[in-house]
């Protein structure tokens, strides 16, 4: 089976540690999935959404780490929104397990997992 490639939405200013985290699940030798690590890093430009969009568009799920300031972060509210117009599926994971967690506004209503490398496995080969 391929790997699904994965974008990763995450607080940039606040939960870049996440990212680093799942960036090293997806070298396990199990790992169902690979990132395409797009991650906009530059300052916002004029025409950032559409730099977003491309690379979105060239995945097949998109991972969302809600942290304790997620629901602030401009960047991932933009991510799920383009995300949706684009039909590619996303979940959100639970990124710090003793922390609260908020979710981005565009997301609001939708089920957070909780981060285990059971969990990620099943919600990457859709079980959710």
């Amino acid at each position: 089976m391929s790997k699904k490639r994965v974008f990763m939405s995450f607080d940039f200013d606040n939960d870049e540690d996440l990212h680093n985290l799942l960036a090293g699940q997806s070298k396990n030798p199990d790992s169902p999935f690979e990132l395409s690590d797009w991650s906009v890093k530059e300052p916002f430009d004029a025409n950032w959404k559409e730099k977003v969009r491309e690379k979105i568009r060239r995945t097949d799920l998109v991972i969302v780490i809600c942290g304790e300031m997620t629901a602030f972060a401009t960047g991932v509210n933009v991510e799920v929104q383009i995300a949706k117009e684009e039909n590619i599926p996303y979940f959100l994971i639970w990124g710090r397990s003793a922390k609260s967690c908020s979710k981005p506004p565009a997301a609001v209503n939708d089920k957070i997992y909780k981060w285990t490398w059971d969990n990620l496995k099943a919600l990457v080969g859709g079980a959710r």
